[in-house]
């Protein structure tokens, strides 16, 4: 089950990595006369709207502030206590719900991160390194943003 989960997890920060910083290439064709502003969602909208599970969505701040929240959850988690971990993996699945955009990065790396740890903790060991750099880059990647919320990402 817990490599199901595991696999699970890294297939969905492969996706998010794949994705989440491109930007679609500009038209060369001309026929079209609409801007790139005209044609983005509302998904930068600052009110929080409904996720498909019914719960509200969270803010930019607030989305930082649950993810420290988490994060200093995970740290606090003792080293063998693989059903700690996966508390905080079964966290950071659902807050990662109720994000959107890059965001959602830092909870899906931040899950990586537990389950992988859940899996080592029952053999004595660490999580993989490549868990470990990619919650890094989901902070860095998301620093400008929780930081113009006034909100400092923590590791």
């Amino acid at each position: 089950m817990k490599k199901i989960l595991a696999l699970a997890a890294v297939a969905g920060i492969a996706g998010l990595t794949a994705c989440s910083v491109s930007a679609p290439a500009p038209e060369e064709t001309g026929g079209s006369t609409e801007s790139p502003a005209a044609v983005e969602t509302g998904a930068s909208s600052a009110a929080p709207e409904p996720t498909a599970s019914g719960g509200a969505a969270l803010g930019a701040k607030e989305a930082c502030e649950r993810f420290n929240s988490l994060f200093a959850d995970y740290a606090a988690v003792p080293a063998g206590d693989a059903n700690g971990y996966e508390d905080v993996y079964l966290q950071a699945e659902d807050a990662k719900d109720t994000v959107a955009g890059d965001l959602q990065g830092l909870f899906a790396s931040l899950s990586l991160l537990a389950i992988d740890q859940s899996a080592a903790a029952e053999s004595g060991g660490e999580a993989a390194q490549a868990s470990k750099d990619a919650v890094r880059d989901a902070v860095f990647a998301n620093s400008a943003t929780c930081s113009a919320e006034g909100v400092t990402l923590k590791l």
